[in-house]
């Protein structure tokens, strides 16, 4: 069987390149047959959506092999470390939630932890003030990676294939390189200082790149080959284990071999509600995903939203306001679980979400000022990328990985080949004070040796009368779990496929600040100029992308349509 590729943006370069690999010449023509831009690419068994064409295409070659899902969720992941160091990643960490084909449910909480050594202060000068940039750039705002350590846990418990074969193909694209896009060569120029602060000398990447040119990745190809020789340990233990902590000491980290050594990947019972007829299953703590999604749809369920038009005046505002207040409690209830007590059967429950919406009115914006987190009972939680898959055996993955800023903390690993990650920022560093996407935090979410700081990931599944609906998840920092719950009602609500609900303009509320942002050149003129008239604060900066989402629909004859997010070189890739 042919397999077929659809991308938001794929230069013909990069299709030649392709078409060289894979040797798939009807690729030009299956690409060109897709007249309509408002519908995804449609395929029978199998499809792969991620941030970067090469790693679509590997997750699919190991699905054609006769992998599941979980093998390719360990090529694509490794691939896209490769293809996508922007957020792609072995020095970061994430969060998967999946399906098996029998309705099983579960979740993978591979997220960074704090350092052992680590303090609640470590970012604040002696006054208590915070010192800018020291918890985002540089080695101190790294914190212990879980991205092999969860690559492995996944393939223990739901692989099929043999870990080398899943982790060759990244190895063999390092080796050959990688296509540099446009949207690298923006990202590259843009970090060029960052990466000379972080390291003091000029790292691989900092070079003047050209669209169409081949980076190449070879030290990166080397340590890949020593995890698929030696394993596990050897991240953690082993010869790249120590390069990496001898370089982060070098330049001034906290990260110990203990730190490396205690480190593990712990499965979670995901988040699951009811969101009308629709069964949806997300993240739970440390990421906020799961538990603020189920407070927004559950907030608006009792106004049937679906009345509204899509992006209408009474459509945000709605959506608005119950983004403001599951914000708000965001910043103060959530963390960690194995560190704090959070009530997430209260924060979720009907009963004190119509509370929260009491003082909705639909004449005026409420002030983020006057809405605190709400009063529960105690007696007993932007530079990301994220990918779906489904299997022909009916398994879906969704996972969402991370640096956390673009190219997380900018310290690369020489003889590595790899980027670390800036996690510790997303600690409450000061609690009161935001960090690098604007979000508050409070002690719950206050730095602890060996805690996992507060995301807001939403790897997501719905499903309907039993069946799998739609796999998704979004990059985006705070802007993560607005953009999948506004693409699911786009779906739901809206009767969208999943290409053209990818293709929507998006907006977002987290409370604090108190803007509604929205992507510029979007939203109909006078339905902003009603809500500026209400009071709403409208932010449409240029540079305003919310989310890139990648997701897939499963349609009513059970074949796969994919939406890949235009706003990125997003790829959907099946058979």
């Amino acid at each position: 069987m042919q397999h077929t590729i659809n991308s938001s943006i794929r230069p013909l370069y990069l299709i030649a390149f392709f078409i060289l690999i894979f040797g798939n010449g009807n690729l030009l023509a299956q690409i060109s047959n897709n007249s309509n831009p408002s519908l995804g690419l449609v395929v029978e068994h199998a499809m792969v959506v991620s941030a970067r064409v090469e790693a679509s295409q590997i997750g699919i070659e190991i699905l054609k092999k006769g992998g599941n899902a979980f093998d390719a969720m360990i090529a694509t992941d490794l691939a896209l470390a490769v293809a996508y160091p922007f957020a792609g990643n072995i020095g970061g960490g994430g969060f998967m939630v999946y399906r098996k084909a029998d309705g099983t449910t579960g979740a993978l909480d591979y997220r960074e932890k704090a350092p052992q050594l680590a303090e609640r202060n470590m970012y604040l000068d002696a006054n208590g003030t915070v010192i800018p940039d020291l918890s985002i750039l540089g080695a101190k705002a790294v914190g212990v990676p879980g991205t092999i350590a969860g690559l492995f846990e996944v393939h223990q418990k739901l692989g099929s294939l043999p870990f080398n074969e899943l982790i060759q193909p990244a190895i063999d694209l390092a080796k050959k390189g990688v296509i540099v896009t446009e949207s690298d060569v923006k990202s590259f120029e843009n970090q060029r200082k960052k990466f000379k602060k972080a390291n003091g000398t000029i790292i691989p990447l900092d070079r003047n790149w050209k669209i169409g040119d081949t980076v190449k990745y070879a030290e990166l190809a080397q340590t890949l080959e020593r995890i698929r020789d030696f394993g596990r340990s050897e991240f953690y233990e082993g010869e790249t284990g120590q390069k990496m902590l001898a370089y982060l000491q070098k330049k001034g980290g906290i990260l110990t071999l203990e730190d490396l050594k205690n480190y593990k990947a712990v499965w979670r019972q995901p988040i699951q509600f009811n969101y009308k007829d629709y069964t949806i299953t997300s993240m739970t703590l440390p990421s906020s995903g799961g538990i603020c999604m189920a407070q927004i749809l559950k907030s608006i369920e009792p106004f049937d939203i679906g009345q509204y038009s899509h992006n209408s005046k009474e459509y945000i505002q709605l959506l608005t306001e119950a983004e403001r207040r599951a914000y708000a409690d965001r910043a103060y209830y959530l963390g960690d679980i194995d560190f704090v007590k959070v009530p997430i059967s209260q924060l979720i429950h009907p009963e004190y979400l119509a509370k929260r919406m009491q003082d909705f009115n639909w004449n005026q914006a409420t002030t983020s000022s006057a809405v605190s987190h709400g009063s529960v009972d105690w007696s007993e939680s932007d530079e990301t990328t994220h990918y779906s898959i489904v299997d022909a055996y009916g398994n879906a993955v969704s996972v969402t990985t991370t640096l956390n800023g673009a190219f997380g903390s900018k310290v690369y690993v020489p003889e590595g080949g790899f980027f670390l990650n800036n996690e510790m920022d997303d600690f409450s560093v000061k609690p009161g004070t935001p960090n690098m996407f604007g979000l508050i935090g409070a002690e719950a979410n206050a730095i602890q040796p060996g805690k996992r700081m507060l995301s807001s990931m939403s790897p997501t599944l719905v499903t309907y009368q039993g069946k799998l609906k739609m796999v998704l998840g979004s990059p985006g920092g705070s802007t993560i779990i607005t953009s999948v719950l506004q693409n699911i009602l786009n779906v739901i609500e809206f009767n969208m496929s999943m290409q053209e609900s990818v293709n929507q303009p998006r907006f977002h509320h987290q409370w604090l600040p108190d803007v509604l942002k929205m992507e510029p050149n979007g939203f109909d003129l006078k339905t902003i100029s009603k809500l500026k008239t209400m009071g709403y604060q409208i932010d449409e900066s240029k540079s305003i992308i919310i989310g890139k989402v990648d997701a897939i629909l499963i349609l009513p004859n059970g074949h796969l349509e994919g939406g890949a997010d235009p706003r990125g070189d997003d790829s959907a890739v099946g058979y």
